[in-house]
């Protein structure tokens, strides 16, 4: 929002410079991002503040009048101003196209009221690109002496407008200094979200009148009588009040648009919009003036199309097909959600978004009808994502306007048209106001406020402030009962509402004002929150395995999910939560997968890396037809892919990440769970290649699977030569499977014995089944099975291979005995010979 610090004044006194002004605004909670000078100086102290802008000197810069406008007499394109700048007259070269139309016609009847600048003068180059400085001196142009100039728009820094020179209004006081004259600022302040209220001067007025704690002059909204009745000519109909609250309508004939007086002109353009007709322009100024957004319809238009009858304003929404030329020139596909503004002929815009080209104000237009409105925000806010338009009334009504600011809007801006545009305001509004806002009261206590702000203040002093915020408020019993104002929707009920007034007490009372002071309340019991603890518990362990988490959108699109399966084995007829209203096309759905959105992140950074390891956990989306919410299961995937280990100068080795460190992050991960029932079986699954798969089980569960991407999803992805390895894991299961409580063995001091088991197994027996059969068979004493080799060859028979493991035996009250061990190997031996069919060959 551009704060125009004149228009600013008209509602508050500001007695202030502006570097404080401006962290009022930012205390308040308005950050000033920027103030752009209009011919002010430059302050001294900014107090941080961005200040730019060309500073006018007040000797050199004035209104002048051109009392005639001549010939050039050795060029058609220049022409010679006799002008008058309060000290004297003199001859002013000027090629300002808007002048020919006043050449060689003699004195002018009335004096043409312009921006001069005398020889010296500091101003910028109307002919250069961007804003160049440039100093005005003494030269020939065409056989004539030029020293001085009248000035464009660009040349004095007030817009990037140069074909031609500033127009002032008549009653411009000739050899007044400019920057008395028209000299300004401009605040661009950030409006967030629950401050819409504050988009527009009057709202910024009542924040600065309150931290200054000046009166608040508001303008006069009385309309004259008028001729005839507002409502016998045009009706109203609101066919559903949730979706439109409010709707006011006004009248004015014979109005002339016409251009609006320079200043009107100077503060839109200040403020970013550009001026177009003094009843257009009238709509805008309001909008930005008051916070209503209204809409100007040809009157004549809309009796047109009722066949010569009294048309019948209709709110409704779309029907099925409907569609709309709009102001834009964009015939727009509507959709069964969207209001419109509608008559009995069909629609005429879409409400509080943008207005029809058909019944548009155009340069012929003698008769208006005036419209203003209140809307419900969240269908706004519908329609502007899915037709893609930003506009400055849809911005505002996205984010909710007060229903009582659609009369005052209307009331001002027939005024205001009236002065500009001429015309007969008809007599009265035709107000439909079905559904009333309902101002929340809220109680708060002096006690309230000492809790939540850390200040003492009476019942008085708090409704002191909030008056000044034009909450009505009685102090009853200690408390004060504050009713929000009529321009708020932004004050909650309840604890919410509380919270709320608190919240404007404090800014007034100043935040930097507000103590630091050790919290005095008891504090809330210390309760678990399991989810939590789980979600950091993965965490933690992932990160000290030396992976890296990723968060992603949980929004994405079927073709994007279907990429983790080879073109063959994609799913058909997938069920998906679809979100009503995507944020953009390709987020139209819920994940079904966490998988396949890691490796959306995996792909965007892989060949940026030498080596990627990351996980994600988040919840996965799946229909459930039992119910109206769908299943929301917590998955962990993994995605691994690069070197080894880093590159280094003291490392030669270049091995890639293969299955078994991926296998070996999972072991980790499950160890760190305690999770001792865990099988790795070879399986097959879509997603990964054949025979570098695996499935989990956990206590006899499938928990999920691992491997590498099949060569197939490898070829959909932007991937580098490195294999990509992969796991999607149930969390919720593992986590539910772990054990909450578990034994710490104490470290023995006695030393271990470590001996080698050497073994021929059949290549059908999985070396997970060997070491299960080893632990069992090994008893207590027995505290590790590792295996180290494996070997397969001629020597040992076709059909089967070679294994050896590593074995560590430790009791924790003694040192073991060679006869001890010895029992404990035999045991072992036996029961793989006999169990699996094992030969066992050494043991060492």
């Amino acid at each position: 929002m551009e704060l125009v610090l004149s228009w600013l004044k008209e509602y508050v006194e500001v007695d202030i410079p502006l570097p404080e002004l401006a962290h009022a605004l930012t205390m308040l909670g308005l950050e000033v991002e920027d103030i752009r000078l209009i011919g002010l100086p430059k302050p001294q102290d900014t107090k941080g503040y961005p200040f730019h802008g060309l500073e006018w000197d007040r000797e050199k810069f004035v209104v002048a009048q051109i009392d005639e406008v001549m010939p050039h007499p050795n060029a058609d394109r220049l022409v010679l101003c006799r002008l008058n700048d309060g000290r004297e007259e003199l001859t002013v070269l000027t090629g300002a196209p808007n002048l020919y139309d006043y050449k060689g016609i003699g004195p002018l009847a009335k004096p043409i009221k312009v921006a001069y600048a005398r020889e010296g003068a500091q101003l910028y180059d109307g002919h250069q690109p961007g804003f160049v400085l440039t100093t005005l001196k003494r030269m020939k142009i065409r056989g004539v002496d030029s020293f001085s100039m009248v000035c464009s728009e660009k040349e004095l820094g007030i817009s990037e407008e140069h074909e031609g020179v500033i127009l002032f209004d008549d009653d411009a006081p000739t050899g007044m200094p400019l920057v008395d004259y028209i000299g300004d600022a401009v605040i661009s302040v950030s409006i967030l979200p629950n401050m819409t209220r504050c988009a527009s001067m009057i709202g910024l007025a009542r924040e600065v009148a309150a931290v200054l704690d000046k009166p608040l002059r508001m303008p006069e909204l009385t309309l004259p009588a008028g001729v005839g009745k507002a409502s016998e000519q045009v009706k109203i109909e609101i066919r559903n009040p949730d979706l439109n609250p409010r709707f006011t309508a006004g009248l004015i004939r014979e109005v002339e648009p016409r251009p609006s007086p320079y200043m009107i002109q100077l503060r839109l353009k200040l403020s970013g919009m550009r001026p177009i007709n003094s009843v257009v322009d009238a709509t805008n100024y309001v909008m930005l003036e008051a916070g209503e957004p209204l809409h100007a319809f040809d009157y004549d238009v809309l009796v047109q199309r009722a066949g010569g009858k009294t048309p019948t304003i209709i709110t409704r929404t779309a029907e099925p097909g409907e569609k709309l030329t709009t102001l834009d020139d964009v015939e727009r596909n509507l959709k069964d959600f969207t209001v419109l503004v509608a008559d009995t002929a069909g629609s005429l815009s879409i409400a509080g978004v943008m207005g029809g080209q058909e019944s548009e104000v155009r340069p012929e237009t003698r008769n208006v009808l005036l419209e203003g409105a209140s809307w419900n925000f969240i269908n706004i806010r519908k329609s502007l994502q899915y037709l893609r338009i930003n506009s400055e009334a849809g911005y505002r009504f996205s984010r909710g306007v007060h229903p009582a600011l659609a009369e005052i809007g209307v009331r001002l801006c027939l005024l205001r048209m009236a002065a500009w545009s001429g015309g007969q305001i008809v007599d009265g509004l035709v107000d439909a106001y079905p559904q009333p806002y309902q101002d929340p009261l809220v109680a708060v206590s002096p006690a309230d406020v000492t809790r939540q702000l850390g200040v003492q203040l009476t019942a008085e002093q708090i409704a002191a402030y909030l008056r000044r915020l034009q909450f009505e408020c009685e102090v009853k019993d200690g408390q004060v009962f504050a009713k929000s104002p009529a321009h708020r929707m932004d004050i909650g009920e309840g604890v919410i509402g509380k919270a709320d007034v608190i919240e404007e007490v404090a800014r007034l009372y100043g935040y930097d004002n507000i103590p630091a002071l050790i919290i005095a309340s008891e504090l809330p019991p210390q309760r678990p929150n399991p989810v939590e603890e789980r979600l950091q518990f993965f965490q933690d362990t992932l990160v000290s395995l030396g992976l890296q988490e990723v968060i992603n959108y949980r929004f994405t699109n079927p073709d994007q999910e279907n990429r983790i399966y080879p073109p063959e084995a994609k799913p058909e007829n997938q069920n998906y939560v679809e979100l009503q209203n995507p944020i953009a096309v390709e987020k139209r759905i819920l994940r079904r997968s966490l998988l396949a959105s890691l490796l959306d992140t995996m792909e965007r950074n892989v060949r940026l890396r030498d080596r990627l390891t990351l996980f994600e956990i988040g919840p996965v989306f799946l229909p459930d037809d039992s119910r109206q919410l769908p299943d929301q299961p917590y998955r962990l995937a993994i995605a691994m892919s690069g070197l080894r280990h880093p590159r280094a100068w003291d490392r030669k080795s270049s091995e890639k990440l293969d299955f078994y460190d991926l296998k070996g992050v999972v072991d980790a991960l499950l160890s760190a769970l305690h999770l001792e029932d865990v099988k790795f079986e070879p399986d097959a699954h879509p997603t990964f290649h054949p025979g570098k798969c695996a499935r989990l089980i956990v206590s006899g569960e499938p928990a999920g699977w691992l491997g590498e991407l099949h060569p197939q999803v490898m070829e959909q992805y932007d991937f580098s030569d490195s294999p990509v390895l992969a796991a999607d894991l149930d969390m919720e299961l593992l986590y539910q499977l772990s054990p909450k409580s578990f034994h710490a063995a104490q470290i023995t001091a006695f030393p271990p014995v470590i001996e080698d088991l050497a073994m021929i197994a059949p290549e059908a027996v999985a070396s997970a089944e060997i070491v299960n059969l080893i632990r069992k068979a090994g008893g207590f004493l027995l505290k590790n099975v590792e295996l180290f080799d494996i070997f397969r060859g001629e020597q040992i028979g076709a059909g089967n291979k070679s294994l050896a493991y590593r074995l560590t035996y430790q009791a924790p009250n003694r040192t073991l005995t060679d006869k001890e061990v010895g029992k404990q190997r035999e045991r072992i031996i036996s029961q793989l010979e006999k169990e699996l069919g094992i030969k066992v060959r050494t043991a060492a």
